[in-house]
């Protein structure tokens, strides 16, 4: 093993509860969704995961088909755990999930237990673990019965296969229909994982950030600068380099319309009056709500990284800021 973490790595480290339960988790969180795939640098993905673990960001996630190809980001991350970081896998916190499409036939998708069992097993394996911290079901099943969606995670953790659970893209109703079964069996079902930006104000609407504070369950929220959008990278256009001109996955031209340009500037001024870039003050807005945890970042660069970190020392806004930002996406 050649990496030695960072000493001081948990000095200047922000911390939240999550919800209810016993388990901490960083306000910032670093996710694997991009540029962990086949199709990724191999050394720069270690640096990513360096930096991230160097300045106390301990929670890793993942899910089965994260790539491309499905799974790679899995398999690559087992190798830099194996490689150079296992020493310090204790200190670390990692989920993963299952519920997309991720193989040929009737038992490759959704929510049925021969599905979620089979996919965890076949996680664990692609990262070496023994078990994860959190195994999220990613999508709600609308054909499975729920008791059967949730009786695979409550096996799943009394096997000794993660230690907590997650429910992921659930509104507020399905939820706590969810919660109700899991705690009658004495499940630990801590979190919940949903999208969530300035751009995106989804689960104020379907109930799921009350239901989250009601239940006493934690929230981390993916996609809370919106694949890049709230960022100053394309006010002046779309860099060359960029995710829509490299990837165009998740976000492509389409998105980037003279509307869209004129919302970014106008938050970017707002951002600049704070003492942030618009990145940190995006991160910043969705971590002002003492129901949400933690967000999920994702990087290319390590610079990406350590500027996003710097979110969690400023998430106080004026009521004049919050109906200013309002105005402006409307």
């Amino acid at each position: 093993m050649s990496y030695i973490a960072y000493c001081d790595r948990y000095k200047n480290a922000k911390y939240e509860r999550c919800g209810k339960s016993g388990l901490m988790l960083p306000r910032v969180s670093f996710g694997l969704w991009h540029n962990f795939g086949d199709n990724a640098d191999y050394e720069n993905m270690k640096k990513l995961c360096f930096t991230a673990f160097d300045n106390g960001i301990t929670h890793f996630d993942l899910a089965n088909n994260y790539g491309p190809k499905y799974g790679a980001a899995e398999e690559n991350f087992g190798k830099i755990l194996k490689e150079e970081m296992n020493a310090y896998r204790d200190e670390m916190l990692i989920s993963t999930k299952a519920g997309y499409d991720m193989w040929e036939g009737p038992y490759g998708n959704f929510g049925s237990k021969k599905y979620l069992v089979a996919s965890l097993d076949a996680s664990l394996k692609r990262m070496g673990l023994d078990y994860v911290d959190i195994f999220y079901h990613h999508r709600p099943d609308p054909n499975t019965p729920l008791w059967e969606t949730m009786h695979a995670l409550d096996s799943i953790v009394k096997s000794g296969k993660a230690l907590y659970v997650g429910l992921s893209n659930y509104d507020g109703k399905r939820m706590k229909e969810a919660a109700e079964i899991l705690e009658s069996m004495n499940c630990p079902f801590v979190i919940n994982q949903n999208r969530y930006s300035i751009l995106d104000r989804t689960v104020e609407n379907n109930g799921l950030l009350d239901a989250a504070g009601e239940c006493g369950k934690g929230v981390i929220c993916f996609s809370p600068l919106a694949q890049g959008l709230l960022t100053d990278r394309y006010i002046a256009g779309i860099p060359f380099d960029s995710r829509v001109k490299t990837d165009g996955r998740f976000l492509n031209e389409s998105r980037i319309t003279p509307e869209i340009i004129e919302k970014i500037t106008k938050l970017n001024s707002l951002a600049n009056e704070r003492g942030q870039s618009l990145a940190q003050m995006a991160l910043s807005w969705v971590l002002k709500d003492n129901r949400v945890t933690s967000v999920l970042i994702g990087a290319s660069k390590c610079e990406q990284i350590l500027d996003n970190l710097k979110a969690a020392e400023n998430t106080i806004f004026t009521d004049e800021e919050l109906k200013t930002i309002d105005e402006i996406v409307k």
